[in-house]
């Protein structure tokens, strides 16, 4: 695998990476202008409770100066993987992203489909999803993250414990189409032309991004923003560099001034 110097394209994370909570990282806009100066980049992201179009407005509400066909979610690779299965599904949704699967609801499902529905996880829906599993769905994950740092600086429940709940009821086990699905990041990499081997994955979440990235053959780097904890690297997941933020990036990929 080439070193990380050697690095011809990127996979950044958002959350956690560009911006926490509403307050972008210290250094990330004049960063990112100089990393697309240089390199192709996808901002990836595993949220499910805003839609393409959302993840864009903040992006460049906050500053960033970044093409709308850069964005690549998990949202986005789950209509294109139903879609290219013909297939119908059950939602467990945030209300505010359900519109992008209106065209896939059904009351037969093929797929029962779980992501961070955040209050609007009931017991009701919870056991509905349950039915339709043991009536012969399938289960998807949009995501299957532990927690995420929320916006008053805390750790919250992800959609990951959902997730495990109808696994461990129905006996199932899910499909992931996000991170860290290797499908999610190698799309990722085809959408830049590029093969794993060639990009730098940079992210926040240990499990997600780091271990994932690496999976599915890739460099990839910690970033110490976000949800990050030191305790995550005790963890037996080894990063292949590890920064305090993403203004360090330039600096570590060569070529670039520290910001």
């Amino acid at each position: 695998m080439r070193g990380i110097a050697e690095t011809e394209a990127l996979l950044l994370d958002i959350d956690g990476v560009l911006y926490d909570g509403d307050n972008p990282v210290e250094g990330a806009q004049k960063v990112i202008d100089e990393l697309q100066s240089r390199y192709p980049i996808r901002f990836i992201t595993n949220t499910t409770r805003k839609t393409h179009d959302m993840v864009y407005d903040k992006l460049r509400g906050m500053g960033f100066k970044i093409g709308y066909e850069t964005i690549f979610t998990a949202l986005d690779a789950t209509a294109a993987f139903l879609e290219q299965n013909r297939a119908g599904g059950y939602f467990l949704l945030y209300e505010k992203v359900a519109d992008t699967f209106a065209a896939f609801e059904s009351e037969k499902p093929d797929y029962v489909v779980v992501a961070d529905a955040y209050t609007d996880f009931t017991y009701e829906s919870l056991n509905r999803a349950f039915r339709h599993l043991m009536d012969g769905a399938e289960l998807l994950a949009i995501a299957k993250n532990r927690y995420f740092k929320d916006k008053d600086g805390m750790l919250s429940l992800d959609a990951g414990g959902f997730v495990a709940l109808l696994e461990f009821a129905a006996q199932k086990e899910a499909t992931i189409l996000g991170k860290p699905s290797r499908d999610f990041f190698r799309l990722a990499c085809e959408s830049m032309g590029m093969r794993p081997d060639r990009v730098l994955m940079v992210g926040d979440d240990i499990e997600s991004d780091i271990l994932g990235g690496q999976k599915a053959g890739m460099r990839a780097c910690q970033v110490k923003t976000g949800k990050f904890r030191p305790e995550d690297l005790n963890r037996g997941i080894e990063p292949d560099c590890l920064i305090d933020s993403i203004a360090d990036l330039p600096k570590l990929l060569g070529g670039g001034n520290e910001v």
